[in-house]
């Protein structure tokens, strides 16, 4: 199928690698599905930064289906690599899950009350639920079934065969030392995930580690399943394969031709997987731009299977702010599923879409998420009146659907930050919240919190799990009669002018007109001014109302958006606390 020319006015990262994606299919395996692929480790939580390992070639596999192509997009669980420590902070899990490291990730328990049958399959139900509330089709492959099925046998033995050869391009790299790493500074509320951690890129035993030679295939051993064993001989006539485990000790002799405990190792294991795949297109972390990297010495190694290095685009960290700083070994780890939590799979796709692969971002997970959806619901409005840009429009598109149909969305997606302050304000009371929500647009009122989820669900969750305690809104019960005492008689004539327009006003746009007017008004302007008419002392004063409506409704300097704090504490509560 020929290749469907792009215009300049629709190119953006993501149709640029596809038609390079497009193109390498055609030349190396014509009329054939494009191939691209992903690696997982399910060896802990699946966090934010190995979501970008899925997001880039699912991306891209989506435009290539977009334009009428056949496209695979392999996730590969590595789920039989082997269990290389326990996570700190995963629920149902303690310190006797040491005695399996070692083991097969398959082979290890999955954390107490977990309906799962292993760890692996545990931490790739968590994260197999995200995907497809993201969109996400693919098709998943376990390396265990791989593996244990005898898939893999015939290219076992090939490289079994050709040990020496894949020994000399590893010993190219194994006295090369990387240039060391600038140590930087980070502050406490944000992580850098690495987004290749735990797909095979951590340092490993490349099998060259035993007195008989170089031997890339590690067998788990027959007694204590575990891979701390060493190859002693093999015979590639007869496939007689004889290791034994320096852990407990066990030896044993089989024939590697019918023998499927074990697996190659890793650097030799992901070229393997290109080759037998055919995979033309898959990304990786920026930890393999390093010399003696698995992707760099992989695209000499994959000639040994008679395959082709794929387009592999290195990415840039995630970041994240809002939480404390995190990594995989010590846990709390956000993951996508506590991303989806607190926003609309359409945001969390529009991240990873707008931003090039070689560009870092951040997941907010703090107050930024309300910048955040702010500046989405802008993108929105642009799209919608045909004012955006076409990298923006390009960005939006591979947000809101896929080439299977658009993403299911909100009705009625108000302000994020409004549905935020309504949620903190009524304290999880629905019908409350209604209330207010219909008062936001008199004309065209709410008639049900259906309309207006899930994002109004998301939000709520975000004031319940992310916003301290200190730092929740609690309305006042009764006037704060000293501080209204202690009035002068502007203070007084400014809170007079704002109960007087409340009835008139009842609106978020009438009372956003409102509270920013009695300032304008008590210094002789028009409530309708605009700041270029008005001295840069108005602002100093509507700072300063503002904190007093704050002190009298909520006993604090600041708090959600006046308007909507107003509408949710309801015309009569406000006039008593203001001393009507």
């Amino acid at each position: 199928m020929p290749i469907v020319a792009q215009s300049t006015e629709t190119t953006d990262w993501v149709s640029r690698f596809a038609d390079e994606v497009i193109e390498e299919s055609e030349r190396r395996a014509p009329g054939k599905p494009v191939v691209v692929a992903s690696g997982l480790s399910p060896s802990g939580p699946i966090h934010l930064g190995n979501l970008r390992e899925v997001m880039t070639p699912h991306l891209v596999a989506d435009e290539i289906r977009r334009r009428g192509h056949q496209v695979r997009h392999l996730i590969s669980w590595d789920d039989y690599d082997r269990y290389r420590k326990v996570p700190a902070g995963v629920p149902g899990v303690d310190e006797t899950w040491a005695e399996h490291i070692g083991k097969p990730l398959t082979s290890v328990p999955a954390p107490k009350g977990s309906p799962h049958p292993n760890w692996a399959e545990h931490f790739k139900a968590a994260m197999t639920e995200s995907l497809a509330e993201l969109g996400v089709e693919f098709d998943g492959i376990s390396q265990t079934a791989q593996y244990t099925s005898g898939v893999y046998r015939e290219q076992i033995l090939h490289a079994m065969k050709h040990r020496g050869d894949i020994d000399a391009i590893l010993a190219q790299y194994r006295t090369k030392k990387a240039p060391a790493k600038k140590q930087q500074q980070k502050p406490v509320d944000e992580a850098e995930l690495e987004a290749a951690e735990g797909s095979g890129a951590a340092a490993e035993d490349d099998g060259s580690s035993g007195s008989a030679g170089y031997f890339p295939y590690k067998p788990y051993c027959g007694n204590c399943e575990k891979d701390l064993t060493t190859v002693t001989s093999y015979d590639d006539d007869s496939t007689e394969l004889t290791y034994s485990c320096t852990l407990c000790g066990f030896s044993e002799t089989v024939r590697l031709n019918e023998f499927n405990r074990g697996k190659l190792v890793w650097k030799v294991d992901w070229p393997m997987r290109w080759a037998y795949e055919g995979v033309i297109f898959e990304p990786s972390g920026v930890d393999h731009s390093s010399p003696g990297s698995s992707f760099q010495v992989g695209g000499q190694i994959v000639g040994i299977f008679d395959g082709k290095q794929p387009i592999g685009p290195m990415y840039a960290f995630v970041g994240i702010s809002g939480m404390a700083k995190m990594s995989s070994s010590k846990g709390g780890v956000p993951t996508p599923a506590d991303a989806l939590k607190i926003m609309e799979p359409q945001l969390l796709r529009w991240l990873y879409a707008r931003r090039r692969p070689n560009q870092s971002f951040k997941v907010a997970f703090d107050q930024e998420i309300q910048r955040l959806y702010d500046e989405w619901d802008r993108l929105e409005a642009k799209v919608a009146d045909g004012s955006a840009l076409p990298a923006d429009v390009a960005a939006h598109s591979r947000a809101v659907r896929t080439a299977s149909g658009e993403l299911p969305r909100t009705p009625r997606p108000l302000p994020y930050r409004t549905l935020a302050s309504v949620a903190d304000i009524t304290a999880g009371h629905e019908d409350q919240a209604l209330r207010i929500l219909s008062d936001l647009d008199p004309a065209n009122p709410l008639t049900s919190l259906d309309e207006a989820r899930p994002r109004y669900d998301k939000a709520e969750a975000w004031i319940n799990t992310h916003v301290p305690a200190d730092q929740r809104t609690i309305v006042r019960d009764e006037p704060d009669t000293q501080l209204l005492k202690s009035l002068d008689e502007q203070a007084r004539e400014s809170l007079r002018l704002l109960l007087d327009g409340l009835a008139d006003n009842w609106s978020l746009d009438g009372l956003t007109h409102l509270v920013y007017g009695v300032p304008k008004v008590q210094a002789g302007f028009s409530a309708d001014a605009t700041p270029k008419e008005l001295p840069p002392e108005i602002k100093t004063a509507q700072r300063s109302f503002f904190a007093l409506l704050y002190q009298l409704l909520v006993s604090r300097d600041t708090g959600p958006r006046l308007p909507t704090l107003l509408l949710a504490v309801g015309q009569e509560r406000v006039r008593h606390l203001l001393g009507a």
